[in-house]
């Protein structure tokens, strides 16, 4: 599996690169932005005295997984060669 992606590094160019770096990067934050929500709407249904409590977490951790995603979009530009 990883001569597959050396290969994959080898052949496209340093512009792609950063693309597919980024496509890679932003798989996580999407994964983890689903989830806050989810367990944010499950959370304000079973307790919904809480919900401004909840809210006010649930957009903090929204914040921070999007700032991974704009982490992943800023660094191939930091580190072209």
């Amino acid at each position: 599996m990883s001569a597959e992606l050396v290969n994959l590094a080898a052949a496209t160019t340093p512009g792609r690169l950063g693309a597919v770096a980024y496509g890679l990067a932003a798989i996580g934050p999407g994964v983890g932005i689903g989830l806050v929500f989810g367990h944010s709407i499950e959370a304000m249904a079973r307790q919904p005295e809480a919900m401004p409590i909840i809210r006010t977490n649930m957009f903090l951790g929204f914040a921070l997984c999007e700032v991974l995603a704009l982490l992943g979009l800023v660094v191939p530009f930091i580190f072209q060669s």
